[in-house]
């Protein structure tokens, strides 16, 4: 996670504050117990946390935490889940039909810190990994 870290720490955040959001998401992601973090760093294109449940068999993760860099002055947040891991009562994501690791996900963009929406991500990150245990 050293590389993750050094991500964070090098981040000049910007007036929308999605620095802000990814590390409250990150936080939330390493309060989950049995669950390991994979960090792929693909600058110019996206650095990607990915959580897998240690009890997972049949999957990497359970879901996906993109900053999507193809602006570095204007990043943003891509987080997504498989379809079947998670609700959305709240219908704030858009089905990707094949768009997470070759099944249909869900995705939830931000493009600027805001705290409700961070919640609402924080909440359906705890539903898939709930439902990640196999």
């Amino acid at each position: 996670m050293e590389t993750l870290e050094k991500f964070i720490n090098t981040w000049k955040d910007t007036p929308t504050k999605t620095k802000l959001a990814f590390t409250q998401i990150y936080e939330h992601l390493k309060t989950f117990e049995d669950t390991t973090l994979e960090f792929k760093a693909r600058p110019k294109v996206s650095f990607s946390l990915r959580p897998r449940h240690n009890n997972q068999k049949n999957r990497s993760l359970f879901a996906m935490v993109d900053v999507i860099d193809d602006d570095p002055e204007e990043r943003w947040l891509s987080v997504c889940f498989y379809k079947e891991m998670i609700t959305d009562p709240d219908n704030a994501g858009e089905l990707i039909p094949e768009g997470l690791m070759g099944e249909d996900g869900y995705c939830f963009d931000l493009y600027e810190y805001d705290q409700d929406e961070i919640n609402y991500i924080k909440r359906r990150l705890s539903q898939a990994w709930k439902n990640a245990k196999e």
